[in-house]
């Protein structure tokens, strides 16, 4: 297999060689010229190199002479696609800490990224709670030492009163699960559990009796992207060495039809007394948040952090080149965001007060799951974090809740991968890194 070596410059180019493109080739060489050595911009640039370089070639890529990690990081998460992975070896001009740092990410990622690529037959509820718990048991050599899981399935978990999980996930053949993972290197059973994940892992959404359109249906194996930007973030902060204890929920599910499937008017009483008017049964996600979020809360978990491919109005509202972020906790978000700026993730804050979670009234429950209306009306992201908030702390402090955006682009764009993108990994693990 040929290999294509890949360097930077920041010169300026000769006039007999400037065009519009930044991308010049030598036979089996590249160079990409950028403006900056960090900008947004010339990251920007990266990215837009390395989607054409994976136009242009099969081939294993080497990077060549003085990147900077982020820089590194830039091309490696924009190269290769779903039908053609490229073997990419980073600079050995980096340091160790750098190389050590991106093999991680890359590792977490590509798990991540193949999780939420996989056919909706290959990803069953079950499927998806034995890849995490395998792949995480497995991550930094420590991770099966301190690792313990919990999984609930079917019945099982009407036994333990998580019964959004369970109604959503009952009409498919496959039964829902609730995974927990336990992670705790700290040795000490009785150690306070210092930050609880909990991802939204529908595996396939056909949108149930609310059944969605053919083509707002075909992507719909992304709908577990949440678990995997949590399970992938987690993996990655493992394998960085964070030393305090972490709990992963998993909120794993199928919505589909079948005469055993719940239906629009059901009401779901929660194991907080919490009852919910089914409106919409397209808007379950946020209902097998529901429960991960008060599994989190019994954890007596310092920090939440929910992540979740929860409204089409998160996308509405900031396109699919950021992730959406909601809070009550002004310190806990602004700490988020300054993390993401970090890694260069982008995210951004959208409104949350306690007045969303009134914002869905009924007539015969506490609240509705959404508003009659399609998309779920008017401000439709901010009501569905309204909605969970009912299930964390009533003050809503140390609860942080990602409306993942930006976790799946079908057709990829002239910067992203098509498909899984993986965006907001490294900053979620950074965050517990920081607080960890």
């Amino acid at each position: 297999m040929t290999t294509i070596d890949v360097s930077l410059s920041t010169k300026e180019l000769p006039s007999y060689l400037k065009s519009s493109s930044p991308l010049h080739w030598n036979n089996d060489s590249v160079c990409i010229h950028i403006e900056g050595h960090e900008s947004e911009q010339s990251l920007t640039t990266i990215r837009r190199c390395a989607r054409k370089i994976s136009a242009s070639v099969s081939a294993s890529i080497q990077l060549m002479g003085d990147w900077s990690m982020e820089q590194q990081w830039a091309f490696a998460s924009s190269v290769g696609s779903p039908k053609a992975s490229v073997k990419l070896s980073f600079s050995d001009a980096s340091s160790a800490q750098e190389l050590s740092y991106l093999n991680d990410v890359h590792k977490a990622f590509d798990f991540a990224r193949d999780l939420v690529n996989q056919t909706p037959e290959q990803m069953s509820p079950s499927s998806l709670a034995d890849q995490v718990e395998r792949f995480i048991s497995g991550c930094g050599g420590v991770g099966a030492e301190y690792l313990t899981a919990k999984r609930l399935t079917g019945k099982e978990l009407l036994e333990h009163q998580w019964h959004g999980i369970y109604e959503v996930g009952r009409g498919s053949e496959r039964p829902p699960v609730l995974l927990e993972l336990d992670y705790n290197p700290t040795g000490q059973a009785d150690a306070p559990v210092d930050i609880a994940l909990v991802g939204k892992g529908i595996t396939f959404d056909s949108g149930g009796y609310s059944i969605k359109s053919s083509e707002g249906m075909l992507d719909m194996k992304c709908d577990m992207g949440g678990a995997a930007t949590v399970s992938g973030a987690l993996a990655l902060a493992i394998m960085q060495g964070v030393k305090k204890r972490i709990k992963l929920f998993l909120c794993c599910a199928e919505n589909l039809i079948s005469g055993h499937a719940y239906k629009l008017g059901d009401i779901i009483t929660y194991k907080n007394g919490t009852s919910v008017e089914i409106v919409n049964t397209d808007a379950e996600g946020r209902l097998v948040l529901a429960d991960g979020l008060m599994a989190a809360t019994e954890s007596q978990a310092k920090m939440i952090v929910d992540a979740a491919t929860l409204t089409g109005a998160a996308v509405m509202a900031v396109g699919r080149d950021y992730n959406a972020v909601f809070s009550l906790d002004t310190a806990l978000q602004k700490q988020f965001l300054a993390m993401s700026d970090s890694v260069n993730e982008p995210h951004w804050p959208l409104p949350l007060s306690h007045s969303h979670k009134h914002n869905c009234p009924s007539p015969f429950a506490d609240t509705a799951n959404s508003r009659p209306q399609k998309g779920g009306g008017a401000g439709g992201a901010s009501n569905a974090a309204g909605f969970l908030s009912r299930f964390v702390r009533e003050d809503g402090q140390g609860w942080l809740h990602i409306d993942l955006a930006a976790a799946y682009n079908r057709n990829g764009s002239d910067t992203m991968v098509p498909g899984a993108t993986g965006i907001g990994i490294r900053s979620i693990a950074a965050l517990l890194l920081e607080t960890a």
